[in-house]
């Protein structure tokens, strides 16, 4: 008969959230659908708009907002020109 000896697997180092939030900082941005209703939230200065409008945010790694657009194209667009490689948050 075998031993078979169990033991405890140990856990991966924990990531800092200031660490965790620069993953891909200066590289990676994020294009995500957002309603109208949402943008104040991320772009306080943004102007009054009228609710129900669907848009796209296109965001840097930290969750930092770059722009707004009605155009998911032109938000992948523009991450492109600033050397960003877009990708999608659902």
């Amino acid at each position: 008969m075998n031993d078979l000896t169990i033991t405890e697997a140990t856990p991966a180092p924990a990531i800092d959230p200031a660490e965790f939030a620069a993953l891909g900082e200066g590289h990676i941005a994020y294009v995500r659908p957002i309603r109208s209703d949402e943008v104040r939230a991320l772009f306080p200065q943004a102007p009054e708009m009228s609710p129900g409008l669907d848009l796209f945010a296109l965001l840097s790694a930290s969750g930092a907002p770059i722009m707004l657009t009605d155009s998911r194209e032109v938000a992948v667009a523009n991450a492109m020109a600033h050397s960003l490689y877009p990708v999608s948050l659902h």
